[in-house]
């Protein structure tokens, strides 16, 4: 063994010790933040296992269910879910919870309730399972003040509310993306320690991208202003060099990719989804509060995604995320699109 460098990994930041400084910054901070978090970084923990041994534990295929999106339900979408609200319940520091595999909202017991509301899809691009693909799990959190009193409706809330966000991508490396409001820093499991060890700091959105990620099967369906944006990636009129494609269609990883890289992600309304695919609390937000801390912009097509406030817990959006610049020319599209009347 090499003692001089496993003397060197007591420096490696892990992420509790990292999100302990940053809670250390605010006085009246009494580490339930910490706590969840570490139950939320254990089911990832969990799920990561399960999806390196997949196939091996016959986990690949489906379930024989469908969930509330009408979607069939993978077995590991099962287990996923079932161990994240697990973790979470049992860290006592949540009231409310709204996965994307359940219908209702399920509210904590008043003996293990806290003050923070979670919602999340167990794992996203569930599609792409059998085929090794990266996945992944995304998370938001909010706060309520009476914790006495909850009810789904306090998950009502626009995605500005976010007190923190984040996604756990399972891929060639377990990777922990989060921001709790202070900028987006990036942590890569390390086997051998059991632990997330920071190795993307500060992550900043590059203002203009030369990639972009879009379903172009949908083609035929969509609106003027995206028709017009993708015309222009592929033959821009100002003389540069036309962008390219990637698209993975899985959202963790192609949002990772577009965070790392810049560029435009893209799922908008369509004449098939008229008011987009994406689910607004548990995909849109927590992806646009990442984007934006990160120096990026997220777009409805009509407005800024946070500000969009969900009339019910599943509600979807279209959404337009990635580079300022990327971002600020498809407000323009839609702002001529409409002057226009198109």
């Amino acid at each position: 063994m090499d003692h001089e460098a496993d003397a060197n990994r007591t420096d490696l930041m892990t992420i509790t010790r990292f999100v302990l400084n940053e809670q250390s910054k605010y006085p009246e901070s009494r580490g339930d933040f910490t706590i969840l978090l570490s139950h939320i970084l254990l089911g990832c923990k969990f799920v990561c296992s399960a999806v390196n041994k997949a196939g091996l534990a016959n986990n690949l295929g489906l379930a024989g269910d469908t969930n509330v999106q009408g979607e069939e339900q993978k077995k590991l979408d099962v287990i996923s879910n079932e161990v994240f609200v697990k973790a979470l319940i049992s860290s006592g520091r949540t009231c409310l919870l709204v996965s994307e595999e359940i219908e209702d909202a399920i509210i904590v017991p008043p003996a293990l309730r806290g003050k923070y509301i979670v919602v999340f899809d167990p794992l996203d691009g569930s599609s792409n399972i059998d085929c090794g693909v990266s996945i992944g799990t995304i998370f938001g959190i909010y706060t309520v003040k009476d914790t006495a009193n909850v009810a789904v409706e306090a998950a009502l809330q626009s995605g500005s509310s976010l007190v923190a966000a984040g996604y756990c991508m399972y891929g060639s490396s377990c990777t922990f993306v989060l921001s709790t409001g202070n900028g987006v820093n990036g942590f890569t499991l390390d086997p051998s320690l059991g632990e997330f060890i920071l190795t993307h700091p500060n992550i900043k959105i590059p203002k203009k991208g030369k990639l972009y990620s879009v379903n172009e099967g949908n083609a035929k369906n969509w609106d003027e202003p995206t028709t017009k944006y993708v015309e222009n990636c592929k033959f821009p009129k100002d003389g540069s060099p036309p962008k390219s494609l990637r698209y993975i269609g899985s959202m963790v990883a192609d949002i990772h990719r577009t965070l790392l890289y810049g560029g435009i992600f893209m799922y908008p309304a369509d004449m098939k989804n008229p008011n987009g695919k994406l689910r607004l609390l548990y995909e849109v937000f927590p992806m646009s509060y990442l984007m934006e801390q990160a120096g990026g912009q997220a777009f409805t097509g009509k407005q800024r995604a946070l500000d969009v406030v969900p009339e019910k817990i599943h509600d979807r959006s279209p959404v337009f995320l990635g580079s300022y610049d990327e971002i600020e020319q498809m407000k323009e599209l839609y702002a001529n699109s409409k002057a226009n009347g198109e």
